[in-house]
């Protein structure tokens, strides 16, 4: 079976495409794309929820401390608490990424992706 590499697109990929097709100056594209991602950042790490109708939701769940295991040495290790961010995909991207449709299921495994802080 054959690996298959997917392209990532990049931040600039984003604001060529974005200056491109609203006619605007890369500049001033670049601007607004790091304000709204710093806006992003600065809400989640606030505690706050984002919520973008039909795309999806932001949102930062705590996982608690626990006791973990070092396997080369097996000593104990307390990891401590940390925050993550939670993306659940919206309806309209939900049916863009399945157009064939699924269940009306609320969330499925592989539509929620979580990012370490």
């Amino acid at each position: 079976m054959a690996l298959r590499w997917k392209i990532a697109t990049t931040k600039k990929d984003l604001i060529d495409r974005i200056a491109e097709s609203t006619g605007t100056k890369q500049s001033l594209v670049k601007k607004v794309v790091q304000q709204f991602f710093d806006e992003v950042i600065a809400e989640l790490a606030g505690g706050n929820r984002l919520e973008f109708r039909d795309f999806g939701v932001f949102e930062t769940r705590t996982t608690p401390a626990r006791m973990a295991r070092n396997p080369r040495t097996s000593a104990k290790i307390q990891v401590p608490a940390k925050r993550r961010v939670v993306f659940k995909l919206g309806k309209l991207t939900r049916e863009r990424i399945n157009p064939n449709g699924r269940s009306k299921h609320r969330c499925s495994s592989s539509e929620e992706t979580e990012v370490d802080r």
